[in-house]
């Protein structure tokens, strides 16, 4: 039996209760899989079929405690590629997705990075906010679990993983990677879906984020944001 050669990029893929969307999710990866990347599945205690229907999908399905901050330190701990991408099961890879993070991790300047962000939902609205939230990201270097944040494993480690906050993690982890570089932009877009957005109103929904946003950065406690994020 052929060894399997090291992955160059590890997909850790955080799932609570995804049955409806996680064979689909997975089975876009397929491709990369046959390319030297490794797919991990990190389970938060789902009480629906999604551990069984990843199985046959993935390199590896582990189970962590709940909480997007705590799957994905836990994939990352288990990963064994030089480079991790954090991936919602709601949200799609460009085409050669992996091929741009590896060549533009490669050169010189960066250890991180995101790719640009469409929403796919009901509503014309998304369009302006995804192109507001690629646009403030570029300003602020600040990334969104939404846009497929990607980092250099050593860096990953070095800053301590995602911090164990129920909400902003993807901020907070921003922050202290931009210690260690700018992030790289790729103007690629992932697809997310826009099920909350369609769900409670795009209008509803950016009050609301903009208000958790102004409030975390006034020193409000993520765990207080994220009962009224829910």
């Amino acid at each position: 039996m052929a060894t399997k050669m090291k992955p160059n990029l590890s997909i850790v893929m955080p799932v609570f209760n995804e049955s409806e969307r996680i064979v689909d999710a997975l089975v876009a990866l397929q491709g990369l899989r046959a390319q030297s990347t490794e797919v991990v599945v990190v389970d938060g205690g789902s009480t629906d079929d999604s551990i069984a229907l990843a199985r046959p999908l993935a390199d590896l399905v582990t189970s962590s405690t709940r909480g997007r901050a705590q799957q994905m330190n836990a994939g990352a701990g288990v990963a064994s590629g030089d480079v991790l991408l954090f991936l919602h099961a709601d949200t799609s890879l460009p085409a050669q997705g992996g091929e741009l993070i590896i060549a533009g991790l490669s050169r010189p300047g960066h250890v991180w990075g995101r790719f640009d962000v469409q929403i796919e939902g009901r509503s014309p609205l998304l369009k302006l906010v995804a192109r507001a939230m690629n646009l403030r990201s570029r300003w602020t270097g600040i990334a969104t679990g939404d846009q497929a944040m990607f980092v250099k494993r050593e860096d990953f480690f070095s800053v301590g993983g995602f911090p164990l906050q129920p909400l902003m993690e993807d901020i907070e982890m921003s922050t202290r990677l931009k210690s260690r570089s700018a992030p790289l932009c790729l103007h690629e877009q992932v697809t997310t879906s826009g099920r909350r957005w369609d769900r409670e109103g795009v209008c509803r929904t950016i009050f609301l984020m903009w208000r958790l946003r102004l409030s975390y950065w006034l020193g409000t406690p993520a765990d207080k944001l994220a009962r009224a994020y829910r």
